[in-house]
């Protein structure tokens, strides 16, 4: 792990900030747009732009969430895995990331090119994505706020030694 100067440091928690801030900020609007379409806005005109804004914003902020919040993790003093609560963090980003990747974005893109079309059983699901996803980044940020559970054990390849007396032998 290489130390990163006081300054260099800030600039990096500033981004992680950010882009996290991105990711929520997009995370609620995609939330609003699968609302708006329950409560009977036109899909064909919605649905369009929850497409656009999941290709565009969403996917792109949740990966550059995930390199900078690993990019942190592993250039700070706080490690990926010497606190629990970082390595917590970084499960539930990478879970996340992956769903909004492989699941999310292109529900949103098909939504986007049928429009109207999109079936109602499946609209309910541009609800619930944003919201789980919302409630998920709140608990990374609580655990960013909280560190909660202490330290990871150290893994050390030999077993500690106890030290031994002349009375012991």
């Amino acid at each position: 792990m290489s130390r990163l100067s006081p300054p260099t440091r800030k600039a990096l928690l500033t981004l992680h900030l950010v882009t996290s801030l991105g990711w929520l900020g997009v995370d609620l609007v995609l939330l609003a747009l699968g609302v708006a379409v329950l409560r009977g806005a036109d899909p064909a005109a919605v649905y369009p732009i929850s497409a656009l804004v999941g290709t565009v914003l969403f996917a792109p902020l949740s990966v550059a969430v995930w390199l900078v919040g690993v990019a942190s993790a592993l250039l700070t003093p706080w490690g990926l895995l010497r606190h629990r609560w970082v390595l917590v963090k970084f499960l539930l980003t990478t879970v996340m990331t992956g769903l909004v990747l492989f699941q999310l974005a292109p529900t949103l893109r098909h939504a986007g090119e049928v429009g109207a079309a999109f079936p109602v059983r499946d609209r309910i699901d541009l609800v619930v994505a944003p919201s789980v996803s919302t409630t998920l980044l709140i608990v990374a940020t609580v655990l960013s706020t909280y560190k909660p559970w202490g330290r990871l054990r150290r893994a050390t390849g030999t077993p500690a030694r106890r030290p031994t007396t002349a009375a012991a032998r």
